[in-house]
């Protein structure tokens, strides 16, 4: 996926590990790092680099952003985990 942290939304988090990581541990992961920034979180959206599948799958208009993302952007997504440099990403709505 490659794509740079400025296309992410909020607060940026990188995790980095050297296991290797499905999609449910590496959800883990991020649900587990963003509890040290907020006591209560929705995950809005996620994208699996290493296969580009995503969530939600809603196409939208024409942009530099994939869908993915917009769709965080508008719900309010504040904070983004980037697990291993793009390998996992999940963007969260902080609600404290």
């Amino acid at each position: 996926m490659n794509m740079t942290l400025e296309k992410y939304l909020g607060k940026q988090i990188k995790i980095s590990t050297d296991d290797d990581l499905d999609f449910v541990t590496a959800k883990d992961l991020a649900k587990q790092k963003i509890k040290e920034y907020c006591a209560d979180s929705m995950l809005l959206s996620w994208c699996n680099g290493r296969t580009g599948e995503h969530y939600p799958t809603i196409k939208c208009g024409s942009s530099d952003k994939p869908a993915w993302i917009l769709n965080a952007e508008a719900r309010g997504g504040d904070i983004t985990i980037d697990v291993n440099d793009g390998e996992y990403i999940f963007i969260f709505l902080s609600l404290q």
